[in-house]
């Protein structure tokens, strides 16, 4: 496999959010130069795509690579969890800064833009607010500036990084005077601690009362409050992995009443439920996550909001950790468990197959889901989740009758576990192209840490 040389692909049929057709794609230095019938090469390496589907680069815009959590960090690195994503078909990631209370927001910026620089695609960054002070208005219209036009708060984790309300009110009114845009985690933190601290007071500390400290009324109530303080000052806020009936009801309410709300949810939330904890011994461990995986009859609810448009977008709240030295940090009191799994790699894979080809999506709604619609939310449209001239030349080469089962064994997140272990799939990229190269070809990856580019992003 050649990296940097130029490509034609040929009689694809190409997939976009909005239509489809057979044609042949052009790129030149990087980007899309020309789609047409019948391309003539001109030198480029020549693909023929026949009897496959050419999408959009997929656009994950919910990841966290390299992150501390309880004491360890989280084990795909930039470069490692963004080659793991171009292997899936992700071409593009937004990852977060996460200041450390009372650090400036700007210092924390430049800080893991450095930690960034040896991604192997293109990112981009939001910026977490973890704390309030005088200068943190400052410091966010300074981040509009450097292309960081998203901040997140936290509902949850008031002891490290989570906001009360008169500091959240204080965000989104900044949020909206700079026109940018809040990520939500939405769990009633103050509620979740105490249900946490009494199951450990009661000797309760196996993996599943993880899930059940975090019911899913506390996500509810987080969301219609979040929705209901950003509406009453007009800021626009993004709601992070939605998981539950609540939570999706508060979305639409919030959508009903006009304000500006939109949600996400990740294929763990709408492929699994809650038998996940209770595998034998610390096996449940592997899927602490937060907010947890639901009960049955949750992901049904999922399913809907995304055919109802209420959910626009499908993330991966990528954070792995290995079970040994990670996870088992927490093997006698689930409250120590790093919260986080794998799963940029299989986002595409598992959506096209339970979502396409189970009926619930069609083609153009999947694309839009995993690229383009991420794409316009934060501020990439049209260089990124588009086939147009011009479009950087991110392209996924979909082969849909491809099968593979899903497994720690042979996946490329480094890490020790999948929480889709024994999952199977239909459809997988035959091949990926990012920035114009061809970075994924049947199985082989050629990737170059520091090969992504940064992505300054803005709005309007």
């Amino acid at each position: 496999m050649t990296a940097g040389m130029d490509v034609l692909i040929k009689n694809g049929t190409v997939v976009t959010a909005s239509a489809s057709r057979v044609a042949d794609i052009r790129c030149r230095e990087g980007r899309i130069a020309e789609i047409g019938p019948d391309l003539e090469s001109v030198g480029e390496e020549v693909v023929d795509a026949s009897a496959q589907l050419v999408f959009p680069g997929g656009v994950d815009p919910h990841v966290h690579m390299e992150l501390p959590v309880a004491g360890t960090v989280s084990s795909d690195d930039f470069a490692s969890g963004t080659a793991a994503g171009l292997a899936g078909g992700t071409t593009t990631i937004i990852d977060f800064v996460h200041p450390e209370r009372g650090q400036d927001p700007i210092d924390a910026l430049r800080s893991r833009r450095r930690e960034a620089a040896k991604a192997v695609c293109d990112h981009g960054l939001h910026m977490a607010i973890t704390w309030w002070g005088d200068d943190t208005a400052r410091a966010m219209a300074e981040c509009v500036e450097a292309g960081v036009p998203s901040f997140k708060v936290y509902l949850a984790y008031k002891a490290t990084v989570g906001l009360d309300d008169v500091d959240l009110v204080k965000v989104f009114q900044s949020v909206a005077d700079l026109d940018a845009l809040a990520l939500v985690h939405a769990e009633h933190g103050e509620m979740v601690e105490h249900l946490r601290d009494r199951f450990a007071e009661q000797g309760k500390t196996a993996p599943k009362y993880h899930a059940l400290s975090r019911p899913s009324p506390l996500e509810g109530e987080a969301t219609g409050r979040a929705a209901t303080l950003a509406g009453a000052v007009g800021a626009r806020i993004y709601v992070v992995h939605v998981t539950c009936r609540e939570s999706v009801e508060a979305v639409a309410g919030a959508q009903r009443r006009g304000w500006s709300v939109s949600g996400e949810t990740c294929p763990q939330y709408l492929l699994l439920d809650d038998s996940v904890y209770d595998g034998p011994g610390f096996e449940g461990a592997a899927f602490v996550i937060a907010p947890p995986i639901r009960p049955r009859g949750h992901q049904e609810a999922l399913w809907d909001a995304i055919g109802a448009g209420v959910l626009e977008s499908v993330g991966t709240d990528h954070c792995p950790f290995n079970m040994a030295g990670q996870k088992e940090l927490g093997r006698e009191d689930f409250r120590l468990i790093p919260g986080g799994a794998a799963g940029i790699q299989h986002r595409l894979s598992l959506l096209y197959t339970y979502g396409v080809e189970a009926g619930r999506l069609d083609l153009h709604r999947f694309v839009d889901l995993v690229s383009t619609r991420p794409a316009k939310l934060f501020g990439l449209f049209p260089r990124k989740g588009s086939i147009t001239v011009g479009a950087d030349a991110d392209l996924v080469v979909w082969d849909p009758e491809a099968t593979s089962t899903i497994s720690a064994a042979n996946h490329l997140h480094r890490c020790d576990r999948s929480i889709y272990e024994g999952i199977r799939v239909k459809g997988a990229p035959s091949m990926v192209v990012a920035n114009g190269s061809v970075r994924y070809r049947g199985g082989d990856l050629s990737v170059e840490p520091g090969a992504g580019r940064f992505l300054a992003r803005h709005f309007g």
